[in-house]
């Protein structure tokens, strides 16, 4: 045993011999993956991707075939449920051609995570949002925003809270039990290459949540009064359903568009909520 988080339901999960399992100790659901390489001896680093798929059954049938000639440790579904296809000491074919801080081949250096998420950048259409697979997303399901590399606006299929959740702990477990470096993004490790895991995941935050510190570019805000949090930054995108945001509502900022911040906002236990944009002027840094 390593350590121990909780899944979705709220029971305890552990990792023992480099598979998760519940508090009873019956395994998490597992799909082996064929697309493995050999053994992983000291992942440095853990890599978040999206999926870019329709669902996350269709994903984890995808990364279990040879021919995908790809695969991740893990897959985490839009309600927050896990399952893993290839043993946290196995090479899984998730990064390609990479590179971070001086290391080339993050395959045979890190832990990948894959989220379902239809990805983006989504195209925008009558009624919604158009996935490259056909399917149309409405706005409530859509963040508009900028990568970080640029590109302009685009449509990005937002995170659910059971998903941020499930990572947020998976992620500190993973860092706790195999002394990671630190948490990345694939667009990080193959800028030319990668979107993902894109603007509406909030990386700031589950950074400094698995590596127990605050990241310089994720800083904590309140609201200093009501104010509106949107779907986009500015004031002609929709409002989400929760808004207004009560004065004093804490926020983490994790990224920023002119004087718009796209930012986070919590549940009373500490779980991630809403993520949206909201305007600078009614927040104070806390």
């Amino acid at each position: 045993m390593d350590s121990i988080i909780q899944n979705r339901s709220g029971e305890t999960m552990q990792i023992e011999q480099h598979r998760l399992v519940n508090d009873d100790g019956s395994p998490v659901a597992f799909c082996e993956s064929p697309n493995v390489g050999g053994t992983l001896a000291k992942p440095r680093y853990l890599v978040m991707h999206f999926t870019a798929g329709a669902s996350a059954e269709s994903s984890i049938d995808w990364l279990c075939s040879p021919d995908a000639r790809a695969s991740a440790h893990v897959v985490v579904a839009r309600s927050g449920a896990i399952t893993q296809l290839v043993a946290f000491n196995k090479v899984a074919w998730h990064a390609g051609q990479s590179r971070w801080r001086g290391v080339v081949g993050l395959n045979q250096h890190s832990l990948g995570i894959e989220i379902d998420n239809a990805g983006g950048p989504l195209e925008r259409v009558a009624g919604g949002w158009k996935a490259w697979f056909g399917r149309i997303y409405p706005d409530s399901e859509v963040l508009e925003a900028e990568h970080k590399f640029g590109g302009g606006l685009a449509g990005w299929q937002l995170y659910s809270p059971e998903q941020l959740m499930t990572v947020r702990s998976l992620a500190a477990l993973l860092v706790r039990s195999y002394g990671l470096l630190d948490v990345i993004g694939h667009d990080d490790i193959a800028p030319t290459r990668k979107k993902d895991p894109g603007p509406a995941f909030p990386m700031a935050s589950i950074r400094s949540a698995a590596m127990g510190r605050m990241e310089s570019q994720d800083w904590q805000g309140l609201t200093t009064t009501e104010v509106n949090i949107r779907k986009g930054p500015a004031v002609d995108y929709p409002k989400l359903d929760k808004s207004p945001l009560k004065r004093g509502t804490r926020l983490t900022i994790v990224g920023q568009e002119g004087k718009w911040l796209y930012v986070e906002t919590l549940k009373p236990g500490g779980e991630p909520d809403l993520t949206g944009w909201v305007y600078g002027d009614y927040v104070a840094q806390a």
